[in-house]
């Protein structure tokens, strides 16, 4: 079966959600949505697209798949995931990300390229003091984290990196003293040690001056 992908609106993303998704409501915003349209010209499936949910992940050039939602059409959520990246990608964005539920294969993501970036344990809820929310149907539920990125994308934060699946190793950090930033790929192929020129000089001169002090 062809499947097509229309531009959509949010009001008309927000009402097939509603009618189909399995566990959760429609969003409250997007950047922009998209639809699969059948042969026969029958809506089979939306997704919504947005700003990270996570404030740590929304560094202006990030947006996740906020919500997918298909009637069960062969194809039609990796025809919207794949098309969710090309646009984001066309808008000049460098990751996008997106979760699944314990207990989902991902296959839909991984025929479209899009990679296992941590898998997140299950939490009791998602109401705190900061952000009040009311109970989602999703608690006690472990997720998996996909992304899919451009070779420039900046690296996740440091809070991901010990939860990184082994097909993406976390950056080596700089060796200067203090800097926690990553470093860049060499073109040797090999890391470099700093991140910077910057760095690498004032590594030098507090080298120089613990020798100068010791002599």
């Amino acid at each position: 079966m062809t499947i097509t992908v229309i531009p959509m609106a949010f009001r008309d993303a927000c009402a097939y959600v509603e009618r189909v998704h399995r566990h959760h409501a429609a969003p409250q915003g997007h950047k922009f949505s998209l639809g699969a349209v059948s042969e026969a010209g029958r809506l089979v499936g939306v997704a919504i697209v947005g700003r990270p949910v996570a404030r740590a992940y929304d560094d202006g050039f990030t947006l996740e798949v906020v919500r997918l939602a298909a009637d069960g059409t062969p194809h039609a959520c990796s025809a919207l995931y794949g098309a969710a990246w090309r646009t984001a990608k066309a808008m000049g964005y460098r990751r996008t990300i997106t979760y699944t539920q314990q207990g989902e294969s991902g296959a839909s993501l991984r025929a479209v390229g899009w990679l296992l970036a941590a898998v997140r344990p299950a939490r009791a809820g998602w109401d705190t003091p900061s952000r009040p929310r009311r109970a989602l149907g999703t608690e006690e539920v472990a997720r998996t984290l996909w992304e899919i990125t451009t070779h420039d994308a900046p690296p996740l934060p440091a809070t991901c990196n010990e939860t990184r699946n082994e097909t993406r190793p976390a950056r080596r950090r700089c060796a200067a003293p203090s800097c926690t930033r990553a470093v860049p790929t060499a073109k040797t192929g090999r890391p470099a040690r700093y991140c910077s020129p910057a760095c690498r000089i004032r590594a030098h001169r507090i080298r120089t001056s613990k020798e100068t002090n010791g002599a």
